[in-house]
């Protein structure tokens, strides 16, 4: 460009480009970044009002029915803002199923009869049993008694057979998830040779929490508190022991 406009015929500083020539340039380059500058801007002020945007919507409420399907529904006015101060509901959570009457009850019973009803073979397995279906607490709660009182090792070493019958599993009025059931338990022991039993009418308590449901645990619920009553209770000392849950 500089060899174009030379010429030879005027003196050696005049055949340089004249300023107004890079003025020119300058003003162009100033140009183009204004231009790059607006649109950028342009392009924050519409993400800020996009955000702004999506902020004021009003959130998606999940409800699930009593048969446990679900539906999403916007919510507006004052069940917006009671949702927004909610916790979020996966949507696991909300596809859920409440364990029905029937499941606990079967909890109940599943519990009681292996945790109350054993051989000296089967009493680690049954026990075992029972505990992974307790919460953490009540779980550490009894492993501790268990140790402190060996109870596995003198149902062994005495040959303790304990057999259940539950009668009857009932829930308590306005407790959520609390049971009350009655049965006969046999306690059968042999010392020296000799088999005594024990027959014992009792009452015992069972309140279960809910929690996830899992392949370990199909029905989500969980004892969280145990207590055994004696209603009755009578020692057989006959010589012809006799099981009378057989009888029946």
């Amino acid at each position: 460009m500089k060899k174009a406009l030379e010429r030879p015929d005027l003196p050696e500083r005049m055949q340089y480009t004249k300023y107004y020539e890079h003025d020119g340039m300058l003003r162009a380059y100033a140009n183009r970044a204004m231009v790059m500058a607006m649109l950028f801007a342009a392009l924050a002020i519409g993400s800020l009002g996009f955000a702004i945007y999506v902020r004021v919507q009003p959130p998606t409420v999940i409800r699930v029915n009593k048969d446990g399907e679900s539906s999403a529904v916007r919510a507006t006015g004052e069940a917006a803002s009671s949702a927004a101060a909610s916790p979020i509901v996966s949507a696991q959570a909300a596809s859920e199923v409440a364990p029905t009457e029937i499941e606990a009850r079967a909890v109940v019973r599943r519990f009681l009869e292996n945790y109350l009803a054993y051989t000296p073979v089967t009493v680690d397995q049954n026990v075992a049993t029972a505990l992974n279906m307790m919460t953490g607490n009540l779980r550490t709660y009894s492993l501790g008694k268990l140790r402190d009182e060996d109870t596995i090792g003198k149902i062994k070493e005495d040959r303790i057979i304990s057999q259940l019958r539950i009668r009857a599993v009932e829930p308590v009025k306005d407790s959520p998830w609390t049971y009350v059931a009655f049965g006969v338990k046999e306690i059968h022991r042999v010392r020296q040779r000799v088999e005594s039993t024990d027959r014992i009418v009792g009452r015992y308590n069972v309140r279960l929490v809910q929690d996830r449901r899992s392949e370990s645990n199909p029905s989500g619920l969980l004892v969280a508190e145990f207590a055994e009553q004696q209603m009755v209770g009578e020692r057989d000392g006959d010589l012809l022991q006799q099981s009378q849950l057989l009888e029946k």
